[in-house]
C-alpha cells in the first residue's frame, strides 16, 4: 500500500505565507503546553504545508541554536502529555543571558546570537508561549525584526488582558483535591492544616481551589491578613465543636504590614525571589496563639504536573488555532486571550511586564465571604 504524503498547498495570488514556523515554549511548564504545540502546528501544516520547527528549552535553544523539526507525527497523541515535549526554562534571557565560555559563565547580551540563527533556520516567524516574563522578552525580540505571535500560559492565572490562561484549570483541581483530602486527617486528628499553593504574588489558585474544597480561610497576596483574625476563626470553630480547620494559603500571601515570605534566591535566574513558607509561618502562629495543632502542607509543584483537565485542552487547543490564523494571516506582534467565551487577540505589548491581580470586589470572593469564608480581616 503506497504511503500517503501530505504535500504542500500553494498561496492565493498576491498573499505570501509563512513557510517556516519556530515554536518554543518559555517560563515554567504547565499543563496544556503540548496541547497548544500539536493545535498550532497541525493547524498550519494541514491548512499552509508550513514547516514546524521546535526550539528546544525556550530561549535557551534559540540563542544555543538547539532546534529540529516537527513532523505532523512529532505532535500526534501528544493531547493528554502534560508539561511540553520541547523542553523549557525559566532562566533564559536572551538580553541578558548566562553563555557558557571556556568552562566558565559569562553573562551578556545574546539577542543577536538569537536573531542570527531565527535568520539562519530562515525562519518567517515564531510562536513563543509563555507568561509575562516571556511576553517581555518577545516584545523586545519583535523590536529587532522577528515576526512572533504570543500565546498566554501560566498556572498563576495572572496574565493581563485574558480572563483564564490554560494551566489554571489544572493547577486549581489538583489543589482542590488536595484540600478535600486533608479535610479528613484534619478531621481525625483535631488539627488545623495549612495547604500553600503556588501563584506567585496574584491569589486566583488559592481562591478559586479554596472555595471549591470548602476552606474555612483563605489568604491570599492582594488581602494581606491579619494573625488575630486567623487565630479567631480556629478558637471559634474549637469552641462550638468543630475541630477541623482548614486554610488555603497563596504562596504570596503576606502578613498586614509584613513582607512576603521568600524560601530562598536563585542567582542566576533573572527572577531571583522563590516565594514559599508562608504556610509554616501562619501554622506556627495559630499554633501557639491557639493551642491547636497546626501543620503546614506545600502542594508545589505537583501543581504544575500530570495531564490537563478537559478545559485545559480544549482551551490550549483554541489558543494554538487562533494563533496559526494569526500566523497564516500575517499579524504578528498579536497573542490570543480569552474574553468571556470567545478567543480575541490584543498586542503582545499590553501583556508584557504586567501581573494581573484578584480585584478585591471580585464576585469569587464576595461569594467566599457569602458562605462564611474568612480572609484572615478583621472586616
Amino acid at each position: 500500500m503506497k504511503k500517503k504524503t501530505r504535500t504542500k498547498k500553494k498561496s492565493p495570488r498576491g498573499k505570501k505565507h509563512v513557510r517556516r514556523l519556530g515554536i518554543l515554549t518559555g517560563g515554567g511548564d504547565c499543563p496544556g503546553l503540548n496541547a497548544v504545540i500539536r493545535a498550532v502546528a497541525k493547524t498550519l501544516i494541514t491548512e499552509t504545508g508550513a514547516e514546524i520547527i521546535g526550539i528546544r528549552d525556550g530561549f535557551y535553544g534559540l540563542v544555543m541554536n538547539q532546534m529540529r523539526r516537527l513532523d505532523y507525527v512529532d505532535v500526534s497523541g501528544i493531547l493528554t502529555r502534560g508539561g511540553t515535549i520541547l523542553g523549557s526554562s525559566n532562566k533564559d534571557n536572551p538580553f541578558d543571558f548566562y553563555l557558557p565560555v571556556g568552562g566558565k559563565t559569562v553573562r551578556k547580551d545574546c539577542s543577536k546570537m538569537a536573531l542570527a540563527n531565527y535568520r539562519k533556520w530562515k525562519l518567517d516567524a515564531l510562536v513563543c508561549l509563555g507568561g509575562d516574563g516571556t511576553m517581555s522578552v518577545v516584545n523586545r525580540l519583535i523590536k529587532m525584526g522577528m515576526n512572533i505571535v504570543g500565546v498566554p500560559k501560566t498556572i498563576d492565572n495572572d496574565l493581563a488582558e485574558t480572563d483564564q490562561t490554560f494551566g489554571f484549570d489544572t493547577a486549581m483541581s489538583i489543589v482542590t483535591e488536595a484540600v478535600d483530602r486533608v479535610h479528613s486527617t484534619a478531621a481525625s486528628h483535631h488539627r488545623c492544616l495549612i495547604v500553600e499553593t503556588m501563584g506567585r504574588y496574584a491569589g486566583w489558585i488559592a481562591l478559586y481551589a479554596g472555595v471549591a474544597g470548602g476552606a474555612d480561610v483563605i489568604l491570599i497576596p492582594e488581602i494581606p491578613f491579619v494573625p488575630g483574625a486567623v487565630c479567631d476563626v480556629v478558637s471559634t470553630r474549637y469552641k462550638h465543636g468543630k475541630y477541623a480547620t482548614i486554610i488555603v494559603a497563596a504562596e504570596g500571601a503576606r502578613i498586614k504590614g509584613g513582607k512576603v515570605v521568600v524560601e530562598r534566591e536563585v542567582t542566576d535566574s533573572h527572577d531571583p525571589i522563590r516565594l514559599g513558607g508562608i504556610g509554616k509561618v501562619v501554622a506556627d502562629i495559630v499554633e501557639r496563639q491557639t493551642g491547636v495543632e497546626s501543620r503546614a502542607i506545600v502542594l508545589g509543584h505537583v501543581q504544575r504536573g500530570g495531564t490537563p483537565t478537559a478545559f485545559d485542552r480544549t482551551l490550549a487547543t483554541r489558543y494554538g488555532y487562533h494563533a496559526a490564523q494569526l500566523v497564516k494571516n500575517g499579524k504578528f506582534g498579536r497573542i490570543p486571550v480569552l474574553k468571556g467565551d470567545r478567543i480575541t487577540d490584543v498586542p503582545i505589548s499590553r501583556i508584557a511586564d504586567k501581573v494581573r491581580n484578584v480585584p478585591r470586589n471580585h464576585q469569587m470572593i464576595k461569594a467566599a465571604r457569602g458562605v462564611d469564608t474568612s480572609f484572615g480581616v478583621d472586616s
